[in-house]
């Protein structure tokens, strides 16, 4: 039920534009900042704002812009970035997590991993090739990550198996590389390969060293 509140939230075509304009940034966001993104006044954001909190799809922390401390220094801004919880509903109630949960530990006593990274290369070529980094940032979004530029870099800042990565990570990390290497395959020019940095996917996609254009 606290899912099915949370996208409710989301409902109102200001606070969802508020949402996506959050999200969509690699830093947090003040009030004022968020307000110019959206287009509405700041105390208009604020509230919104402060209702994404409440429904837990937004987090805060406090913090001088400024970055000096003690007398004179100013007030803390309110910050804003996208909670770490995920949220899914559906109507009856279903449980695919705990499915894929049992079968990823089957997998990983079984040793299954080589056959789990065939599979997951044949899905990528299935929904490749792509043609160049911004065909493969739109076909990323549409499966699930959050791609983001980074100098020649297309990082992504989230992880669709972010839940079962955390449980086995060696065998889920390596079934995501396999996944975007095959989606790659067919464009000499572009690679997937492993980067695992805090709060990112471990999978990243460049231009290769062999084409840099």
């Amino acid at each position: 039920m606290e899912d099915i509140e949370a996208i409710a939230v989301l409902q109102d075509p200001v606070r969802r534009r508020l949402y996506e304009y959050v999200v969509a940034q690699d830093h947090e966001v003040s009030r004022n900042e968020a307000a110019e993104g959206a287009g509405i006044q700041r105390t208009l954001a604020a509230f919104h704002l402060d209702k994404l909190v409440d429904a837990g799809l937004l987090e805060t922390e406090s913090r001088r812009l400024s970055g000096r401390s003690g007398p004179g220094a100013g007030r803390p801004a309110k910050l804003y970035r996208r909670s770490g919880a995920e949220r899914q509903f559906s109507v009856p109630a279903r449980d695919y997590r705990t499915a894929a949960d049992l079968l990823a530990e089957v997998a990983e006593d079984a040793r299954l991993d080589t056959e789990l990274q065939a599979a997951a290369r044949r899905a990528g070529r299935a929904a490749g090739p792509v043609d160049d980094l911004d065909a493969a940032k739109a076909v990323l979004a549409a499966r699930g990550y959050e791609p983001r530029m980074d100098g020649d870099i297309l990082r992504l800042v989230n992880c669709p198996f972010h839940v079962l990565s955390e449980r086995h990570p060696t065998l889920v990390c390596g079934m995501n590389l396999a996944l975007l290497e095959g989606l790659m395959e067919g464009n000499a020019g572009l690679r997937a390969r492993m980067d695992a940095r805090p709060g990112l996917c471990c999978v990243v996609v460049e231009r290769s060293k062999n084409n840099p254009r």
